[in-house]
């Protein structure tokens, strides 16, 4: 983990103006989130967004029977919490914290003052904004959904690992096959499998909750087209610097 904490660590916030950024920094509050916590579950009213900065939440489907699947993840180029600006206040779905690391929470007020902020010549940025990665992420959930319909378990878990890495500042992740399991919603030992490939292939090596990968192009090539179209349309519609 870094040491030292920015808001302007997370994509959406550093894309800001000067002047629309100074205005939303005093309110954010900087946060540690552990692995497992909940930020929101379905169907509970939200009282705050959570911008990643180091950290990668999950939104996962909760079934009747307990059993869950993963339809988008969001780190450091969003938000968690996008049902408080597009006016639904609940979700059916929940948040857990994937990687563990920090996020800078603001309230829904502040939140909700700011996206409705209207006049001026550079108003209105972070409307932009989240509505651009609204899309964004829209575009993830469609192509995780088709992703598990029609692609292996290997190509599934290579995309996973990628959009997990994109995320992040480093080629390691800290997970289990069980909770790998959990986010894809498949058998832990389909999981097992899959990752013992990987690593027999040389691309990634697994050793006790912790994934290192050890050849990106080779897991690149080895995924299905989902994870380009994810990432094509992540760096079209939200920018890497202050361009509005």
């Amino acid at each position: 983990m870094p040491d030292y904490h920015d808001p302007r660590q997370n994509r959406l916030l550093a894309a800001l103006p000067a002047d629309e950024y100074a205005r939303l920094a005093p309110q954010l509050e900087l946060i540690p989130l552990a692995l497992g916590d909940v930020l929101y579950e379905s169907g509970i009213p939200m009282h705050h967004v959570y911008f990643p900065t180091d950290s990668i939440v999950s939104l996962l489907y909760v079934m009747e029977d307990g059993a869950s699947a993963e339809i988008a993840m969001v780190g450091n180029e969003g938000v968690v919490g996008i049902s408080l600006f597009m006016g639904g206040e609940t979700t059916p779905s929940r948040a857990v914290v994937q990687c563990a690391g920090h996020a800078y929470r603001l309230t829904s007020q502040v939140l909700k003052d700011e996206f409705d902020r209207v006049g001026g010549r550079r108003s209105g940025a972070l409307h932009n904004l989240l509505l651009r990665y609204t899309q964004a992420l829209l575009t993830q959930m469609a192509q995780t959904a088709v992703c598990n319909r029609h692609h292996s378990l290997d190509q599934q878990l290579c995309r996973w690992l990628l959009l997990s890495l994109d995320r992040l500042s480093a080629n390691e992740l800290v997970m289990t096959q069980e909770l790998i399991a959990n986010m894809l919603g498949v058998r832990r030992e389909g999981v097992t499998e899959a990752a013992g490939n990987l690593q027999r292939a040389g691309v990634i090596e697994y050793r006790r909750g912790h994934i290192t990968v050890l050849d990106r192009p080779g897991l690149e090539a080895r995924t299905c087209e989902c994870y380009a179209v994810v990432k094509r349309e992540f760096d079209r519609l939200l920018p890497e610097e202050n361009a509005l």
